[in-house]
């Protein structure tokens, strides 16, 4: 069974967490860790964890609302810290406190306890970020945010996933009209900055969806889009109700959605 969680999807934190139980066993993974350490603590705690229940951290690039407070958590809490190679590169500093790190091959598939975690490689102004597909053999869980534009392997690997985080990251017409400077702007909007709703939904018309069960659209940005927005995008690319759609909130994240 996955199960998951988020603790906030923003650019001022992400998190999310990711469980597989297999009989007596069960692993949690963290992807991402933009919060300070009693946020993330308190944050987990939210969904009835604590930082002793994660297994791992997987870090998808080295911006400070991915990876702000990762090392720090993964210090205090012995936890092991899973990055590409480039990623690190950004960061070794950081990296030289903990006693595990881990290097992530962008195009091979890897085993933490019960989960198989299948990284890909994404367009986006980091120096070699990865999104990720769980699974526990037999059901898929696939994330996406921070991608610039949809790829032909982006779509490869999230065809036909059982559940979607999706970044619907900006509006481009509020993004056009709003007060961020110009240079800001193109970098957001461009094929190395963030989804777009009308990029999202697109993607997601691309998709597989026949064993799709959950639906969350994630990275919204508090200027330049709304929650309406979004799900009204996702809701016409995937032929269903807006309010079956559900919204990664920066503050709150979400709560658990299991997969059956």
């Amino acid at each position: 069974m996955i199960r998951f969680g988020c603790l906030g999807s923003g650019s001022r934190g992400n998190a999310l967490v990711v469980e597989v139980a297999e009989g007596p066993h069960t692993t949690r993974v963290l992807v991402d860790c933009g919060f300070a350490s009693r946020e993330t603590a308190a944050r987990l705690a939210r969904l009835g964890l604590t930082p002793r229940d994660i297994s791992a951290v997987l870090v998808t690039h080295e911006h400070s609302d991915h990876l702000g407070g990762v090392f720090r958590f993964a210090a205090r809490h012995d936890v092991r810290v899973f990055l590409t190679h480039g990623t690190l590169s950004c960061v070794e500093a950081g990296a030289r406190r903990l006693a595990s790190v881990e290097i992530i091959d962008s195009h091979q598939s890897l085993q933490i306890g019960g989960i198989e975690v299948h990284p890909f490689a994404v367009p986006h102004d980091a120096r070699e970020p990865v999104q990720f597909v769980f699974s526990d053999g037999a059901r898929r869980l696939g994330l996406l945010t921070d991608t610039g534009h949809a790829t032909a392997h982006v779509e490869r690997m999230l065809s036909g996933v059982d559940a979607l985080i999706l970044e619907c990251n900006h509006d481009l017409e509020m993004l056009a009209s709003g007060n961020y400077p110009v240079p800001l702007r193109r970098r957001i909007s461009g094929a190395y900055g963030h989804l777009d709703n009308g990029a999202a939904a697109r993607l997601l018309s691309a998709l597989d969806r026949s064993r799709l069960q959950h639906l969350v659209a994630a990275h919204l940005s508090q200027q330049n889009n709304t929650a309406e927005k979004a799900r009204e995008a996702l809701a016409q690319a995937a032929g269903c109700e807006a309010e079956w759609i559900s919204i990664a909130d920066q503050d709150a994240g979400f709560d658990w959605r299991e997969i059956r």
